[in-house]
């Protein structure tokens, strides 16, 4: 699929759920805690369905996202029909890390070898501060479980928090000349609740470039073919990478090629606006295949040449970031 601006359109992330069982501030505040219900959830058989579609139209890659995919009942042998899709190339799981020790077995039988890990700090008492009442200790546990399986790319993604947990950077660096991980920092967005504490948390990724700069030259390396967002590189041979995504300071709207469709069934063109196209009533009316191709055509043609979020702009999406799908 090509949008309006040329973009090629390959990857979908899909999300499976809204529920999480943690509760990060700056993700799921405690006064939004108002869930779907169980009913507005597209099922397995629907997920399933609307992946195949799109992949007759041109998504190679599709990416599953939550909330906290792992908590959802079945995950596996969805994940393992997902990977049955002809035409599909790549599968990702982004996770939380907290069930992986449990899961991770079952992940590789579901054919499951691409992960992202979210980690904001690799110190315990901060992390459970930060998530609501994580431990640190069973994410570790499960990234060391995931690396002796074989799961690679294991990407661990920071969200670089000033005063929080900016301090740490050159800690989660450090673990790229250690382990085959690629350690990636995310600049913090200003999604839904967030703008209201955004210029407080923010960090420019050119500060935490700079920071990087004690631990040694770090060597550009290629984007990957159907790759996000992150611009990669790697220090003298280390064994992992270290990745920067800046959607605010440094956008990269001109090669997004992604959708998402968040877990009540709505075709989302663009992280940053609040415009979707809703495809779980017509696919719950009987619509064909022909017709859902036409609504995921619908949502690529409503992506925006780039988003309007800058320093100095508030974000127009009002959904929570729990809400869309990480």
């Amino acid at each position: 699929m090509e949008d309006q601006h040329h973009r090629q359109i390959s990857y979908l992330r899909l999300s499976i759920i809204d529920r999480c069982n943690l509760r990060c501030f700056y993700c799921t505040p405690v006064q939004e805690l108002v869930k779907l219900r169980h009913t507005d959830i597209l099922r397995y058989e629907e997920l399933l369905r609307l992946a195949r579609v799109a992949v007759t139209v041109g998504i190679k890659k599709i990416r599953v996202t939550g909330g906290e995919p792992l908590i959802r009942s079945g995950v596996e042998s969805f994940l393992e029909a997902l990977g049955a899709i002809p035409g599909l190339e790549e599968i990702c799981l982004t996770s939380n890390g907290v069930l992986l020790s449990e899961k991770a077995e079952a992940l590789w039988r579901a054919g499951i070898r691409r992960l992202n890990i979210s980690l904001d700090s690799l110190q315990p008492e901060r992390f459970a501060r930060i998530t609501g009442g994580g431990r640190l200790a069973d994410v570790l546990a499960g990234l060391r479980l995931a690396t002796a399986i074989g799961f690679h790319p294991i990407k661990i993604n920071c969200v670089v928090l000033r005063g929080v947990n900016d301090d740490e950077v050159l800690d989660f660096a450090r673990l790229s000349l250690a382990y085959p991980w690629h350690i990636r920092f995310l600049e913090f967005m200003p999604i839904g609740h967030t703008r209201r504490h955004w210029e407080e948390y923010f960090l420019p990724m050119s500060q935490i470039q700079t920071r990087l700069r004690s631990l040694g030259p770090l060597q550009r390396l290629p984007s990957a073919a159907n790759g996000g967002p992150a611009v990669r590189y790697r220090f003298a041979d280390a064994p992992g990478e270290i990745g920067f995504i800046s959607p605010v300071s440094r956008h990269f709207c001109e090669r997004c090629n992604r959708l998402r469709l968040t877990a009540d069934g709505r075709l989302r063109p663009c992280l940053f606006e609040d415009s979707e196209v809703a495809v779980k009533g017509p696919l719950r009316a009987g619509a064909s295949d022909a017709a859902l191709q036409a609504l995921f055509r619908q949502a690529v043609l409503l992506k925006p040449s780039r988003h309007q979020l800058d320093h100095f702009s508030p974000s127009p999406c009002r959904r929570t970031m729990a809400r869309i799908g990480g």
